[in-house]
């Protein structure tokens, strides 16, 4: 990738992140979801979530596949960002227990 595209790639994630910030109802976050995202895409993401949520109440990696089916990269893929990522996991998991 060039640093042009790059810096346009950025610029593009930028704007999407404003849009969606922009959205005011459940209702409008899911519509732009469904059309943004295939389903498979839409559902992994709501897996991802389901796995966060699950990992920050302490329930082991295993036990989370058993109960949901998600496979294990995932769940360590989720674990990792939980532990080493922007912190975005950590902060609607904060914002959900409010």
């Amino acid at each position: 990738m060039t640093k042009g595209n790059k810096n346009s790639a950025t610029a593009t994630v930028d704007a999407l992140c404003t849009v969606i910030k922009g959205l005011q109802s459940k209702a409008k976050v899911r519509r732009f979801l469904e059309d943004l995202c295939t389903p498979k895409e839409l559902e992994a993401l709501a897996e991802r979530w389901r796995v966060a949520k699950l990992i920050d109440k302490g329930m082991p990696y295993r036990e989370i596949y058993e109960k949901t089916g998600v496979s294990t990269a995932t769940v360590t893929r989720v674990a990792r960002a939980m532990e080493h990522g922007s912190g975005g996991y950590r902060l609607l998991l904060d914002e959900e227990q409010k």
